[in-house]
């Protein structure tokens, strides 16, 4: 298949598959006369793998180690649940400052009066005016 049809099947856009193959995160595929890209189900596998690790907030880096310890039947487990753990602890304190950023928007937004006067604490604290 095309890359067209190797991008329907596995979810990646045709530009994502030319940028992991360009990084190196999947290898080159094999390549016609007419220097085409041809993919099988085995690089569809792979770019769905690759596809659900990205969704799950994996960086390209991290995905590349999961790819390769996914590809290495003599792999210990551990390694796997050690990133997967890292990871789970990036998105928890992530999450805790996306919430932080909540609670001080919603009381910013609370604090204006949304009338036709100029102030407004939302643009004071923007600017570090505290009043």
């Amino acid at each position: 298949m095309n890359i067209g049809q190797a991008a329907e099947q596995s979810g990646v856009s045709a530009k994502m598959i030319r940028y992991y193959e360009q990084i190196g995160l999947i290898s080159a595929p094999h390549r016609t006369g007419s220097n085409y890209r041809v993919y099988g189900s085995d690089e569809v596998h792979v770019l769905r793998f690759i596809k659900r690790a990205r969704t799950l907030g994996f960086s390209v880096e991290e995905t590349g180690a999961l790819l390769a310890l996914w590809q290495d039947k003599s792999r210990a487990s551990g390694e796997v649940k050690d990133i997967a753990s890292d990871h789970i602890a990036a998105l928890e304190t992530k999450i805790a400052e996306l919430e932080g950023m909540v609670s001080t928007l919603k009381h910013l937004v609370h604090c204006c009066q949304g009338d036709n006067r100029p102030d407004c604490p939302i643009l004071d604290d923007l600017a570090g005016e505290r009043h």
